[in-house]
């Protein structure tokens, strides 16, 4: 085969692809990112590599006719299998459940970020295939900003603000005085777009906003939570705290007349209760700069000055997703808005807030001014949901009631996991306790590309290719750049894309001409661009024909809309442009949550002590606060195997950042393995001294493939540094039920003993069904469609 470059898009950039003989030979930026991110190189020597799935695999205790994990989910040998055999058991397995439980005995959230590919994307197919048979029960919000799709709507009608229609770049470029960044801007949230990046341009933006004379303050426990290479001054604060400095700055502009009452009289409501409570006429208890110092950390007359400098300058608030990963995540978002809107400049160019800027790279890009086109998923007929963070409780408590947005619902009875695009051992608190609740169902299936965790706690596994071994298309989120992702290598293996199982399992069970609808994957992208197409061209933007598009290799289009500012047309007016709440305008206070009765988040933004944290009686037997962000050497856990990502490990583990100061009380030396433990669970990590941490507070990025020394087995010793046997598996509140990672308490140790090895890139044993003693490989029931 003749060398050949040709471009793909990944959720962390767009990359110039070299194959040559069959072989993947280079990866390279693409030339018009101007600030590009490595993690792509790790694609070299991963995507052909020894840890990937070749060939369907079934776990041996389940074929022998274990049906509920027996605890073993996770440390067995898998039997390779044909493609025939396996599609065979998925399909009898899918219609006996059906039959004996209903399909909302079948699980699919499926939460995950597979591909950047239209068409090609894992969740959309999985569901798509599952509503022809019948429908699933599935998961609602997401783990990066769950407390805030529940939260925002209330409050200001809608999500704009958190995954698009931000306040664009060049306003804040041009207007912004004061840039003040709750949770940081890191540079290592910016490098990922869900849907695909093209030109990572916030660092730009940000050095742009400084140059103009802008002021930039990282509030946060961690100095590098601020952007790379912009001037920056750093307020560090206690982690779970920001509500209660957000609730003292407003009672700053209360108290010294410095609130604009003609913003809130005319575009919000409900702020005589905030007064009342902020001034403690409620509680008795006035939110000062005194009280929150005492539970930020943070002085006084800092609090005061930030609060006055905040009310004489166009001021930019920036919320990062992070905040509302901890307990009572709804609040700090609420306060925020609460804050802003005292500051009266909601809707300003340069002012106002946003959530999730450096969050990831396309908050603050412009947007598109139409839709992209995706896989239709048709309609799901059953009712049954979770909130995402939800799944590790609704596996241990089928039946089970719980509180959600105002309503009482219950837990269904899950007796089949369908997973593909994700890795919920990952994703997912508590791991410990999710390895429980991941025996309880009958049959886990899995498609995997690698041998992840989560594919070794599947019942059977199917290899899937990767998007270098299959055509797609990528319309980026946020970019106007239009991809033709077009296959660089044949399959791995015995590898095939998910459209190609579902189609066989479609065969198998009736209803092939309702999941294809007669075209194969070429004819379903063909579609897509078209579509697209269509909605490019009543928004008058031009688009090449495929044939064009498709010999070009990509698409450069003009893009229509350029600037926005969030509700700059509800400030211009009000009553054309109401919000979608109850009032029509912003609610400080609703009376729609407040009606809800919980007591975990009541009318209006408040201070809720944090379940853990360093000013809980906890902290007296686990006195550090562990942080655990996005890693910068990844994506989540995608490619934790590649070159880029072990790069970046400590003596082959997650680094553990801790402040000079705490591990000097701790013996603890740069790269020592140690170990981090709660009540919940251990890991082991390498360590990094640092002096840019609060002291009382560490950081331990996500991503490392868990790795226990006992697989299968809830509470033993995590070899690889996964935060998340660590982090609690308990709801923000009763109104949003989301992850509560960032409240979390721990100590560390230096490592006593022989220190294990880490296994999480070994593949598991397999061995081909003919050779194994009692177990013979079904015949095919079906021939392939």
């Amino acid at each position: 085969m003749e060398s050949e470059t040709l471009l793909t898009t990944t959720h962390w950039g767009t990359y110039e692809i070299g194959a040559r003989n069959g072989r993947l030979v280079s990866v390279e930026p693409w030339s018009g990112d101007p600030d590009p991110s490595p993690i792509g190189r790790s694609m070299l020597g991963t995507v052909q590599g020894d840890l990937r799935v070749s060939r369907p695999a079934v776990r041996r205790g389940w074929l022998e006719g274990d049906r509920s994990g027996d605890g073993r989910r996770g440390g067995e040998v898998f039997v390779e299998v044909s493609w025939e055999t396996a599609l065979d058991i998925v399909a009898g397995e899918l219609g006996r459940v059906r039959a004996e439980h209903g399909n909302s005995a079948i699980y699919a959230g499926s939460y995950g970020w597979a591909s950047a590919g239209r068409f090609h994307h894992a969740q959309s197919q999985v569901h798509r295939f599952l509503n022809t048979i019948g429908g699933y029960t599935g998961s609602v919000l997401s783990y990066s900003y769950g407390a805030a799709e529940i939260i925002l709507p209330h409050v200001l009608g809608s999500t704009d603000g958190l995954t698009g229609n931000h306040s664009t770049w060049d306003g804040i470029e041009e207007h912004s005085e004061l840039i003040v960044a709750f949770g940081g801007l890191p540079w290592r949230n910016a490098q990922v777009q869900g849907g695909g990046s093209a030109r990572h341009e916030a660092m730009a933006a940000l050095q742009k906003a400084i140059g103009n004379g802008a002021r930039l303050i990282n509030i946060s426990p961690v100095r590098d939570d601020a952007p790379r290479e912009v001037e920056t001054e750093w307020l560090p604060l206690r982690p779970n705290s920001d509500t209660a400095l957000m609730l003292a700055l407003c009672h700053v502009l209360i108290g010294e007349g410095l609130h604009d009452e003609a913003f809130l009289e005319r575009y919000c409501i409900g702020f005589e209760a905030v007064r009342a409570y902020v001034m403690g006429e409620t509680d008795g208890r006035p939110k000062t700069p005194a009280w929150a110092a005492g539970l930020t950390g943070m002085a006084e007359i800092g609090i005061v000055a930030l609060a006055r400098a905040m009310a004489s300058k166009r001021t930019m608030l920036m919320v990062s997703w992070s905040l509302q990963r901890a307990d009572h995540g709804e609040q700090p978002y609420w306060a925020a808005i609460t804050l802003a809107a005292l500051l009266g400049q909601i809707g300003l160019s340069g002012g106002g807030l946003g959530f999730g800027y450096s969050s990831t790279n396309g908050a603050g890009r412009p947007e598109m001014g139409f839709r992209w086109s995706s896989l239709p998923q048709g309609r799901n007929p059953v009712k049954h949901f979770i909130p995402v963070a939800r799944m590790a409780d609704m596996l241990l408590d089928p039946g089970g009631s719980f509180d959600f947005n105002g309503a009482a619902m219950t837990y269904p009875d899950i007796r089949l996991v369908y997973w593909a695009g994700g890795n919920p051992f990952h994703h997912h608190q508590d791991l410990n306790r999710l390895v429980e609740a991941w025996q309880r169902p009958e049959t886990v299936i899995v498609h995997e590309p690698f041998w992840t965790a989560t594919a070794r706690h599947a019942d059977i596994v199917l290899p899937v290719t990767t998007p270098l071994e299959r055509n797609d298309l990528a319309f980026s989120n946020r970019e106007n750049l239009v991809v033709a992702m077009k296959q660089a290598i044949e399959p791995v293996g015995e590898a095939r894309d998910d459209f190609s199982i579902f189609a066989g399992l479609s065969h198998r069970l009736g209803t092939s001409e309702a999941f294809t609808e007669g075209r194969d994957a070429d004819a379903w992208i063909r579609l897509l661009y078209a579509q697209a197409r269509e909605n490019a061209a009543a928004a008058g933007v031009e688009m090449p024909s495929f044939a064009r598009f498709w010999q070009d290799g990509h698409a450069d289009l003009v893009r229509q809309v350029t600037s926005q500012t969030l509700l700059g047309a509800f400030r211009a007016d009000p009553q054309r442009h109401r919000l979608a709440t109850p009032s029509g305008r912003i609610e400080l206070f609703s009376a729609t949550i407040a009606s809800f009765g919980y007591d975990d988040c009541p009318g209006h933004a408040v201070w809720r002590e944090p379940r853990e944290w360093l000013g809980s009686d906890l902290a007296s037997r686990f006195p550090l606060h562990l942080l655990s962000p996005q890693p910068a050497d990844k994506l989540h856990s995608q490619y934790d195997h590649g070159s880029v990502s072990r790069a970046g490990k400590v003596s082959g583990r997650a680094p553990l950042w801790i402040s000079l100061q705490d591990a000097a009380a701790r013996g603890i030396t740069d790269g020592a393995v140690v170990r981090v433990f709660n009540e919940r669970g251990a890991c082991l990590a390498g360590a990094v001294l640092t002096d840019g941490l609060v002291p009382g507070v560490i950081q331990l990025p996500t991503g490392a493939w868990f790795d226990p020394t006992e697989p299968g087995y809830p509470n033993s010793l995590e070899k690889h540094g996964n935060p998340n046997v660590l982090t609690p598996d308990r709801g923000t509140s009763r109104l949003a039920q989301s992850p509560t990672c960032n409240s979390t308490l721990v100590e560390v140790s230096l490592f006593e003993g022989e220190i294990p090895r880490v296994t999480a890139f070994d593949p598991p044993a397999t061995v081909r069904s003919a050779n194994v003693p009692g177990i013979s490989e079904p015949q095919p029931q079906h021939k392939e469609a």
